[in-house]
């Protein structure tokens, strides 16, 4: 055996009921829904900032077909507005696709 080697760390053994206690003080309780961080909440919150972005990038290009703005910040809007509906598509993709696996599932 290597002398400078370290010993093997123990495994870590984590029960259903200490990771549920651990995920309550964390702040991710059953009572999340009462606080707006439920899943739905997020999900909302998250397709609104893809909407708004977009809005905000249109608003820009229009200021910048009008012959005001700056050109650079109508790119940045506009490529920050693609890049976030690339990334809600996906999303969505995947979502779609963990649904049709789960529901291949033999129950």
């Amino acid at each position: 055996m290597d002398p400078l080697a370290s010993p093997a760390a123990p495994p870590l053994v984590v029960r259903p009921p200490d990771a549920a206690r651990a995920y309550r003080q964390a702040g991710g309780d059953a009572g999340a829904a009462v606080d707006g961080t439920d899943f739905g909440s997020v999900l909302n919150r998250a397709v609104e900032g893809v909407a708004s972005g977009a809005a905000s990038a249109e608003a820009q290009s229009m200021q910048a077909i009008a012959g005001g703005g700056d050109i650079t910040a109508v790119v940045t809007a506009v490529n920050k507005a693609e890049l976030a509906l690339q990334t809600t598509v996906a999303i969505r993709d995947r979502v779609v696709q963990a649904y049709q696996d789960i529901m291949k599932m033999p129950i």
